[in-house]
């Protein structure tokens, strides 16, 4: 393996960080009680109650893989690409269910957060793939 610029560890600390805070996101998300629910506003309720339990579960794929995926990076490992592509796919899943699908405006906030989402998952894909290219992990 070769030596890695001085930047890669932090930003892969960082990206780790970033997805583990999307873990506890989405551990908040699935142990809402009804009560919880019913304490949201109605465009809330609308927007939760509206995605379908597959784009849940690719939130899962995409949260999971991409704090597994860092993880590997930090540790060198070659797997981190690919758990790294399954992350971003879980993210494409998770916004057409939400987007696309529901039927409801998710208002601009959300858009933004989850544009956001993307262009992170996108890019760790990118340092993945280069590292992989340049012998940085392997």
């Amino acid at each position: 393996m070769s030596a890695r610029p001085k930047w890669y560890l932090p930003v892969s600390i960082l990206a780790l960080l970033w997805n583990l805070m999307g873990c506890a996101a989405y551990l908040s998300d699935v142990m809402l009680s009804p009560a919880d629910i019913a304490a949201m506003d109605a465009a809330n309720q609308t927007l939760y109650n509206s995605r379908p339990a597959w784009a849940v579960a690719a939130t899962a794929v995409a949260v999971w893989g991409g704090a597994a995926g860092c993880l590997g990076l930090i540790l060198r490992k070659r797997w981190s690409a690919v758990l790294l592509e399954l992350s971003l796919a879980g993210v494409i899943v998770q916004d057409i269910g939400l987007f696309i699908l529901s039927g409801v405006n998710p208002g601009s906030l959300v858009m933004a957060m989850q544009g956001f989402v993307l262009l992170v998952a996108i890019g760790l894909v990118v340092l993945s793939r280069r590292a992989l290219a340049r012998g940085w992990i392997g």
